[in-house]
């Protein structure tokens, strides 16, 4: 997220994580709200998720977690024996995803990253595909950060949509957290825009109904 780091210490996203429960959403400019699945990032990876991990199995590691948030899928692809790293700009999250075991740097995934170019996997589950409200920048920064032949496995939206928003969290009291870009996009419009940043598609599938993608990093990005 393009916020400031700052911004996420007491907003409601944070304090719903520190508690580990919603409801939560995110308001756009319009008051249309989006449900967050708070309580399912908080708790132990399940359903959905075992077809991303068992997918990250395979990959030569490590895996970087984009947006890593409450730190569950890191903590699985540990005990899978996958060595893996969260990333996240919100500290409570970051914590939280270091009590699991797991270890986390509290910072942009547009910050300077460790192993740049060395990682065989990348995640961007949950969302995360609208960080920055520029889904083709962060396609572009998912491939910088892959050796070449890594994997950057993407949720997108079940819906085919491709819209950028200013967005606040909203907690279960009203209170609002700082606006920010967003973005939401289907498999056709994340696909556009992962073979511009250089990235060849590679699978598609779905369960419990989310969605995902697969990409593989060419060996010279574009």
């Amino acid at each position: 997220m393009t916020v400031a780091a700052g911004a996420w210490v007491d907003d409601p996203f944070a304090e719903a994580v520190r508690d580990g429960r919603g409801p939560l959403w995110l308001r756009g400019e319009d008051g249309h709200r989006i449900p967050l699945d708070v309580e399912r990032w908080c708790a132990p990876a399940a359903g959905a998720d075992h077809g991303l991990l068992e997918r990250c199995r395979r990959l030569t590691a490590p895996v970087v977690d984009l947006g890593c948030g409450p730190g569950r899928l890191v903590a699985a692809l540990l005990e899978l024996g996958v060595p893996a790293l969260g990333v996240d700009i919100t500290g409570a999250a970051v914590d939280r995803t270091r009590r699991l075991g797991g270890p986390a740097l509290c910072r942009s995934v547009f910050d300077r990253l460790p192993a740049e170019g060395r990682w065989g996997g990348a995640l961007l589950a949950d969302g995360n595909l609208g960080i920055g409200g520029d889904p083709g920048l962060l396609l572009r920064r998912g491939a910088e950060l892959l050796a070449p032949g890594g994997v950057l496995l993407v949720e997108v939206d079940p819906r085919e949509i491709d819209e950028r928003i200013t967005v606040r969290v909203e907690g279960y009291d009203g209170r609002l957290g700082p606006p920010f870009a967003w973005a939401r996009c289907g498999a056709a419009a994340t696909a556009r825009r992962a073979e511009r940043a250089g990235l060849a598609e590679t699978e598609r599938w779905s369960a419990l109904g989310r969605r995902f993608l697969a990409f593989r990093r060419a060996a010279r990005p574009r």
